[in-house]
C-alpha cells in the first residue's frame, strides 16, 4: 500500500471513529439540554443561551425569544444558562439578581419557586431516560429482536451448572423469581450476578425443578475485543436457525420494554459501581470521551440501529451520573434544594460556594481518572498508526 493510500485509510479511519461519536454524544447533550430549556421556558426562566459543546463559537443564532443557540469547538457536553447564572454551570448569580428590575426578576430562575427550580434541574436527566426509553421501544416496534429459548444445550466441564444441578434439556423458567423468557434474558440476569447466589426454576420434560448456582465472575471478550466481566454458568444454547425467532413487539408492549431496558442499565449501573466501591470489582471499565469514541466507531460498524441503542444506552448513563449528589451537577442541585425544603431557607451563599468548588474538584478527578483509563485506547491506535 503506497503513502498516499494509508494516508486515505487513516482519514477514513479516523472519521469512521469521529462521527459516529460527534452524532452520539451531540443527540444525548441536545436532549438533556434540551429538557432543562423546555422546562425552564414553561416555568417563565429567560434563557440566555443554549449551548451544544464548550468554548469558542462555530455558529449560532438568535430565537424570537432572544436565547442564543450556538454550536461550540469542544462537543464534549453542553448547557443552558439562564439570565440570572453566574456561569455555563447554572451556578446562580446572587449579585446579578440583586441587580435586576423587578420586571427582569419575573424571567430569573432564583425567583421561581423550589418545585419550579427543582423540575427544571431534574428536567435534563429525565430527558434523557425518556429519549432511551423512546429508542428502545422504536427498536422493538419496528426493528425486532431475534429470540431463542432458553433452554441448556450444552454444560461446560468447568462450569458452575455442571455441578449445580442442570442437565442438558432443561428450560429456565425464572430467576430469582424474575420471568425468563429468552436465553438473552437468562444471560443478562447471569452476568449481573457475579458472586450472588440466584434461584433457578427449571422445566425439565415437564417437571417443575429447582436449582440454586452463584456465577463466577470471569474475563470475557465482546466481538470487538474488548474486554468485559462478567458472571457465568456455564451453559450453551446450541440453536439451529430454525430455533430463531424474529420478534418485534406492538407499541405499547415495547414502550414497556423500553422502560424495562432503561431500568436494567440503571441497576446494572449502580450494581457496578457498589461492587467497585466494596473491592469486588475493579474501576478500570470506567472510561471517558476516548473510549466512548471508540465504542461508537465499532458498534457504527455494525449498522445505524446498533448506534441508535448506544445512543440510547449513553442517555441513560449521562442521566444518571447527572442525578449524583455532587455539586456542579444536576443531583447536587437537587441536593441542596432538598436541604432547603428541609430548612425551610437556601443555603447560604457561602456553604453553596464550597460545594461547588467541592463538586468541581470530584468531577475534575473523575474526568482525570477516566482519561487515565483510557490511555490504553490511545497507545492501541498509535500502534495500530504506527
Amino acid at each position: 500500500m503506497g503513502i498516499f493510500d494509508q494516508g486515505l485509510a487513516g482519514i477514513w479511519g479516523f472519521l469512521a471513529v469521529l462521527l459516529p461519536f460527534l452524532f452520539v454524544l451531540t443527540v444525548v447533550v441536545f436532549i438533556h439540554e434540551l429538557g432543562h430549556f423546555l422546562v425552564a421556558r414553561w416555568c417563565g426562566v429567560t434563557v440566555k443561551a443554549f449551548s451544544i459543546g464548550f468554548g469558542k463559537e462555530i455558529f449560532g443564532f438568535f430565537d424570537r425569544h432572544g436565547t442564543r443557540w450556538r454550536f461550540a469547538w469542544i462537543p464534549l457536553g453542553g448547557y443552558v444558562k439562564f439570565m440570572d447564572d453566574e456561569n455555563g454551570a447554572s451556578v446562580p448569580s446572587r449579585e446579578a439578581y440583586a441587580r435586576m428590575t423587578p420586571a427582569e426578576r419575573e424571567g430569573a430562575f432564583q425567583g421561581k419557586s423550589l418545585a419550579a427550580r427543582s423540575a427544571i434541574v431534574a428536567a435534563g436527566p429525565v430527558a434523557n431516560f425518556l429519549l432511551a426509553i423512546v429508542i428502545f421501544a422504536l427498536t422493538f416496534t419496528f426493528v425486532g429482536v431475534h429470540v431463542t429459548a432458553p433452554r441448556v444445550d450444552e454444560l461446560l466441564p468447568d462450569g458452575v451448572a455442571a455441578t449445580s444441578g442442570f442437565k442438558v434439556g432443561d428450560v429456565i423458567v425464572s430467576i430469582d423469581g424474575q420471568p425468563v423468557q429468552t436465553f438473552a434474558d437468562m444471560q443478562r440476569i447471569v452476568s449481573g450476578s457475579a458472586d450472588r447466589e440466584l434461584t433457578f426454576e427449571i422445566d425439565r420434560g415437564g417437571t417443575p425443578v429447582t436449582l440454586k448456582a452463584t456465577p463466577a465472575r470471569r474475563e470475557i471478550s465482546d466481538r470487538f475485543g474488548n474486554k468485559l466481566r462478567v458472571g457465568v454458568i456455564g451453559i450453551r444454547r446450541n440453536a439451529t436457525q430454525q430455533e430463531w425467532e424474529y420478534k418485534r413487539y406492538g407499541p405499547v408492549e415495547s414502550l414497556g420494554l423500553g422502560v424495562r431496558e432503561t431500568f436494567y442499565i440503571v441497576t446494572r449501573t449502580l450494581s457496578y459501581l457498589r461492587d467497585v466501591i466494596l473491592g469486588r470489582e475493579s474501576a478500570d471499565q470506567l472510561g471517558g470521551p476516548i473510549r466512548i469514541a471508540e465504542v461508537s466507531g465499532q458498534v457504527a460498524s455494525v449498522g445505524f440501529v446498533p448506534l441508535l441503542n448506544l445512543t440510547a444506552v449513553l442517555s441513560v448513563s449521562i442521566g444518571l451520573i447527572n442525578l449524583f449528589p455532587i455539586p456542579l451537577l444536576d443531583g447536587g442541585h437537587l441536593l441542596f434544594y432538598g436541604v432547603e425544603a428541609i430548612r425551610r431557607k437556601p443555603l447560604s451563599e457561602r456553604t453553596q460556594e464550597i460545594g461547588f468548588r467541592i463538586g468541581l474538584a470530584v468531577v475534575l478527578m473523575l474526568m482525570m481518572f477516566a482519561t487515565w483509563n483510557d490511555l490504553g485506547i490511545v497507545r492501541r491506535w498509535l500502534t495500530g498508526i504506527g
